[in-house]
């Protein structure tokens, strides 16, 4: 690629460059001198289960890796215990030592998924923040003024209702800011709620007498209502976990519009390719419901592998035209005793979240029950969420949820 094309793959999707016209000359300059720049991105793991809407700053990397450049997936052990306050109306509890070293590891174990494990440096801050002394300390806070960090949203609204911000969560600003410093960072990455502790590393390396880092804003990503971000307490997100033909009955979920969002920023397409396909269903060429299994074949080839995307297209395919069930179907044993409501017999069975969300899902004509012996469930279509099921009635089931794939469940006593 050109530096230009380089530019235009790289700001792919970001929501903010700052600054465009300072990564194309890193660029430039990397290109002169056969030397990668160094990208970095944090991660405190507070979350170790991963979800498609982490992915987007991953996926980011991946891009940065891909023309060659040094990727540090940096693992924030040490700020992990002091809580990352983005976004925070209440102080945030430290983790445990034990508790950041287990969610460390789950994260390490699902990045490389989109990353290549080679080519990618893994580290903790602890291996400088624990080293720094207490005048290390006091010359890092020097170099920031109390002013400057109660501007930031969270601490400013929170300052003004009388609500605590404790003197450990302004440390954690700078301490993420002297990553940058130890690591000598050219590009920083994060989320768009991340922007101001991205600004602070600019600052910090400057003072350090560095060059400051370009900093990167990514999107946060719409879940499958295309409403709210996508987060597993709203129960609108897909984990990479998650069995093939799960996410492929989620993504097909998605509205068409939310599919281009979803193209955007959770695959490697360049934006030419994503315009074309784009035009290509707006003159009638292609069709979108074939475009979304194309996505839904792409995402799930990237955590798992193409036969099982494949596959869970074959069943997904079949289950609408023939009313069918899949190859494969998952079983559930469980344990109750006389009738239980329809709603709190689901969410017992962990097919949703919460009381609410399987009642408002019930009341959308989104679940279907079907006895659990038959190859061609006649399905019958539940919007009562107080309806009292009894498995005496019926000692095996199959739920179908909106478009996910069906779920048998064999009922003990």
């Amino acid at each position: 690629m050109t530096i230009d094309e380089q530019l235009a793959y790289l700001t792919k999707g970001a929501e903010e460059t700052i600054r465009e016209e300072e990564l194309k000359a890193k660029l430039e300059r990397s290109a002169r001198a056969g030397k990668p720049l160094r990208i970095k991105v944090g991660f405190d793991p507070t979350a170790p289960d991963i979800h498609l809407g982490h992915t987007v700053v991953i996926r980011k990397m991946k891009h940065f890796q891909d023309l060659g450049h040094t990727v540090v997936f940096l693992i924030g052990d040490f700020t992990g215990m002091i809580g990352d306050p983005s976004g925070q109306n209440v102080t945030r509890p430290p983790l445990t030592p034990e508790q950041v070293a287990a969610n460390a590891e789950t994260y390490r174990k699902q990045v490389f998924k989109i990353l290549s494990r080679e080519k990618t440096v893994v580290d903790f801050n602890s291996r400088w923040l624990g080293a720094l002394t207490g005048r290390d300390w006091i010359k890092l806070c020097s170099k920031y003024t109390v002013a400057r960090m109660l501007e930031r949203d969270d601490f400013s609204k929170r300052f003004k209702e009388q609500r605590p911000v404790a003197i450990h969560e302004l440390l954690y600003p700078l301490a993420q800011a002297y990553d940058s410093v130890a690591l000598e960072t050219d590009v920083e990455l994060g989320g768009t709620d991340q922007k101001f502790n991205l600004l602070v590393g600019r600052t910090i390396q400057q003072e350090y007498g560095l060059e400051s880092q370009v900093i990167m804003t990514m999107p946060l990503l719409e879940g499958l209502d295309g409403v709210q971000k996508m987060s597993k307490s709203l129960g609108n997100y897909v984990g990479i976990n998650e069995p093939p033909g799960e996410m492929f009955g989620k993504l097909m979920s998605i509205s068409d519009d939310l599919m281009w969002r979803y193209y955007l920023l959770l695959t490697d397409m360049t934006t030419a390719q994503i315009e074309e396909l784009k035009q290509a269903v707006g003159s009638g060429k292609q069709h979108p419901l074939d475009v979304k299994k194309a996505l839904a074949r792409r995402i799930i080839t990237d955590f798992h592998d193409a036969e099982a995307a494949a596959q869970a297209q074959r069943d997904f395919e079949a289950r609408f035209r023939d009313k069918g069930l899949p190859s494969v179907i998952e079983e559930i044993s469980y344990n109750v005793s006389g009738k239980q409501k329809l709603f709190r017999l689901l969410v017992g069975l962990k097919l949703f979240p919460s009381n609410a969300e399987a009642q408002r899902k019930i009341k959308e004509g989104a679940v279907a029950m079907a006895a659990g012996d038959s190859k061609q469930p006649d399905w019958k279509r539940l919007t009562d969420p107080t309806w009292e099921f009894d498995p005496s009635q019926c000692r095996e089931v199959i739920f179908r949820i909106g478009t996910r794939p069906p779920v048998k469940v064999v009922f003990g006593a």
